[in-house]
C-alpha cells in the first residue's frame, strides 16, 4: 500500500533540504528520500563545506594571513599531513549534519533512505539496502539529486595519484606536485588551496580565460595572484592523454606537445546529473548528455509525454549552471511556493542572486558584468577601489584585490558589484541588498558607513565612479 504525501523530495542536498522546510512551513506533509546513510548531499560532505574548510585551514596553518599582517615568514612544514588539515573539516561535517537533522525534525518531516526512481509521474518506487522497496504517492515531486564528478574512461582514475574532486579529500600526504586539469570554479579554488600549502601547483584550461562567467578585469586580477603563489597557468591548452611513469609520477600531455609530471594530477572538467538510476524515461522526461535535466523559467523539466508534469520540478546541480549551494536553496523554496501558489511575503523572488568563489583571493559578484552590458549596448560607467587603499584592509592584511561597481551612466542605477578580496563574499550582500530594492550608485555616496571597515570601499568605489561622470 502506497503512502502518500504532498510533496515527495529526491535529495536532501541544499535544495531538497530548502524545499522540504518551506514545504513544512506551508502546512503541507513531505518526505526526503536519500539514497546515503546520511543527509547534506554533496555540498556537505564531499563540495562545498569540506572544500571551504580546507581552505581556511591552510590559510591557517601555512601562516597566509599571519605573513601580509605582520609581514615575517611562515613555511608549513613538508610533514604535515592532510589528515591534520582536515580534522576541522570532520568536526563541520558532523555539526552540520546534526543541524540539518534538526530542520528535520521540528519540521516533522520525514527522512526516507533509499533509492527512488519513477513508478508513475506521482509514484515513487524506494528500494532499500536490503532489497526491499515500497511506493510513495506525493501530489508534488521535487528531484535534487546533485551531480558528481565527471570521469572519463580515458583517464586512468586510481587511489593514489589521480583524483576527481570527491577523492581529492581523502588523500593523506601533501604532494609536492600537483596538475589541475580545468579552469572552473572547482580547478581554480583546488588549485589555489594547495599552492598556499607550499604545492607546485599546474593548472590547465583548454580555453583563453579561466572563470569564463566572471567579470574579465577580475579574472585578470586573480590570475595575477595565482601566479606570484606559485601556480603555472597553461590556457588554451588540451590534455592528449595522461599516464603514469615507472618513477609513479603522473605525466599530462598536451596537445602542444608540452609535458607535465607532478605526483598527484586532480581532474576537475565537469560534472554529471545523478539520474540514471532515477528512470525518468517512463515519465517521459529526458536527461542531456551529461545527464542534467533541462527546465523552463520555474524549474519543470522539459519532458516529451503527453500527459501534464507540471506536479514535477528540478532544482540544484542537477539543472546545471550556477551550480552553487545558495542558489540551489533559492530554487527549493521558489519551486514549493510555485507549486502551491502562495501568495505571502516569505516566497517573493529576489530579482539576482550572488555568486562566491573560493579561491585565494576570493570572487563574488551579483548583476551584470562589463561584458554583459557591453554586448547589450547599455550605457554604464564603472567605480573602483583598491583594497590597498581602505584603512581596515590594511589593519587586517586583508589588501589584495578590488571592489568594482557597474551603474548606468544616465540613472545611475546600480547594475553589477564585482569584488576579489579575501572577505569577498561577505561583503558582497551590501551590494546585492542595494541592487534588489532597485537602488542607484548614490546610495554609497551618501550612506554612512563603520570605519574603519572593508565596507568602506564601496563609498570609495562610488566616488572614483562618479569623478568620471
Amino acid at each position: 500500500m502506497k503512502k502518500y504525501y504532498d510533496v515527495l523530495v529526491i535529495g536532501s542536498g541544499p535544495g531538497g533540504e530548502k524545499a522540504a522546510v518551506q514545504t513544512a512551513k506551508l502546512g503541507k506533509s513531505v518526505a526526503v528520500i536519500e539514497k546515503s546513510p546520511y543527509v547534506g548531499g554533496a555540498g556537505l560532505h564531499t563540495g562545498t563545506l569540506p572544500s571551504k574548510t580546507l581552505r581556511e585551514a591552510a590559510l591557517y596553518l601555512a601562516g597566509f594571513k599571519q605573513r601580509a599582517v605582520f609581514g615575517f615568514e611562515h613555511t608549513l612544514p613538508r610533514e604535515s599531513t592532510l589528515e591534520e588539515l582536515m580534522h576541522k573539516k570532520s568536526e563541520v561535517i558532523r555539526q552540520h549534519t546534526a543541524v540539518i537533522n534538526d530542520h528535520f525534525n521540528r519540521n516533522n518531516i520525514d527522512i526516507i533512505h533509499g533509492k527512488a526512481s519513477f513508478s508513475s509521474p506521482k509514484t515513487l518506487s524506494v528500494e532499500r539496502d536490503d532489497g526491499s522497496s515500497f511506493l510513495l504517492e506525493g501530489s508534488i515531486i521535487i528531484i535534487a539529486t546533485g551531480t558528481r564528478p565527471r570521469r572519463p574512461v580515458e583517464i586512468p582514475f586510481d587511489a593514489r595519484h589521480i583524483h576527481d574532486s570527491d577523492t581529492i579529500l581523502e588523500i593523506k600526504d601533501l604532494p609536492s606536485t600537483m596538475t589541475v586539469i580545468g579552469g572552473g570554479v572547482i580547478g581554480c579554488e583546488y588549485a589555489c588551496i594547495f599552492a598556499s600549502l607550499g604545492v607546485k601547483v599546474t593548472l590547465v584550461e583548454r580555453g583563453p580565460r579561466l572563470l569564463t562567467f566572471a567579470d574579465e578585469e577580475i579574472v585578470t586580477s586573480l590570475v595575477y595572484w595565482m601566479r606570484q603563489q606559485g601556480i603555472t597557468l597553461r590556457t588554451n591548452e588540451t590534455v592528449k592523454t595522461i599516464s603514469m611513469d615507472d618513477d609513479s609520477r603522473v605525466v599530462t600531455h598536451l596537445e602542444s606537445g608540452k609535458i607535465i609530471k607532478s605526483e598527484k594530477l586532480l581532474y576537475t572538467m565537469g560534472r554529471v546529473g545523478n539520474t540514471k538510476s532515477l528512470r525518468l524515461e517512463t515519465i517521459g522526461i529526458v536527461p542531456d548528455k551529461k545527464g542534467l535535466i533541462p527546465v523552463n523559467g520555474e524549474y519543470q523539466p522539459r519532458h516529451t509525454k503527453e500527459q501534464e508534469l507540471n506536479h514535477i520540478y528540478a532544482i540544484g546541480d542537477v539543472v546545471g549552471f550556477p551550480s552553487l549551494a545558495s542558489t540551489s536553496r533559492e530554487q527549493g523554496r521558489r519551486v514549493v511556493c510555485h507549486a502551491f501558489g502562495s501568495k505571502n511575503g516569505e516566497c517573493a523572488v529576489p530579482s539576482v542572486m550572488p555568486y562566491g568563489i573560493y579561491t585565494i583571493p576570493e570572487i563574488s559578484m551579483v548583476g551584470a558584468t562589463e561584458e554583459d552590458l557591453t554586448s547589450k549596448k547599455v550605457p554604464y560607467e564603472v567605480g573602483t577601489a583598491l583594497f590597498s587603499e581602505v584603512a581596515r584592509g590594511q589593519i587586517s592584511g586583508d589588501v589584495y584585490g578590488m571592489l568594482k561597481l557597474i551603474f548606468h551612466r544616465e540613472s545611475r542605477d546600480l547594475l553589477g558589484v564585482h569584488i576579489i578580496c579575501e572577505k569577498a563574499s561577505e561583503i558582497i550582500h551590501i551590494g546585492q541588498a542595494v541592487m534588489n530594492f532597485g537602488g542607484k550608485i548614490d546610495y554609497f555616496r551618501d550612506v554612512v558607513f563603520n570605519y574603519p571597515t572593508l565596507s568602506d570601499a564601496y563609498k570609495i568605489a562610488t566616488y572614483n565612479g562618479l569623478n568620471r561622470l
